[in-house]
């Protein structure tokens, strides 16, 4: 899975397991503290009004069109190639989906230059190299 979209994905998950009960203290920590860490980079860019998107589009996580944008808008950050986001949205994953993450579903990595590059379920993809 593209490091995007586990962050999406863990997003979309801490989201849903921050509304039950049942989620247990780890979970919901992570999950706020990879919110709490995006905030900081849109902060860090000088973005401080578009900080509150993720609290914005949190509960609509499955909207695909919801999810494009807040996509675009994590890709711009570039929290896409920020280690530490990408390494507490998996660490949230983990707890949340523990079967998925054993399984090594949002598991990436990625050296040197990567072009065309597609991880996931369900995605379409179409490459002009030059």
């Amino acid at each position: 899975m593209e490091p995007v979209s586990i962050i999406i994905t863990a997003l979309g998950a801490g989201a849903i397991a921050a509304t039950k009960d049942t989620a247990g203290t780890a979970v919901k920590d992570a999950y706020q503290g990879l919110k709490t860490l995006i905030k900081k980079r849109f902060a860090d860019q000088g973005k401080e009004d578009d900080s509150n998107i993720v609290d914005k589009h949190e509960k609509k996580l499955d909207s695909e069109a919801v999810k494009a944008l807040l996509k675009e808008e994590l890709v711009n950050l570039g929290v896409d190639k920020d280690a530490e986001i990408i390494k507490l949205a998996q660490e949230l994953l983990k707890q949340e989906k523990p079967e998925e993450s054993a399984a090594g579903k949002y598991n990436t990595v990625f050296q040197g230059e990567v072009k065309g590059i597609q991880v996931g379920d369900r995605n379409t993809q179409e490459n002009k190299f030059s």
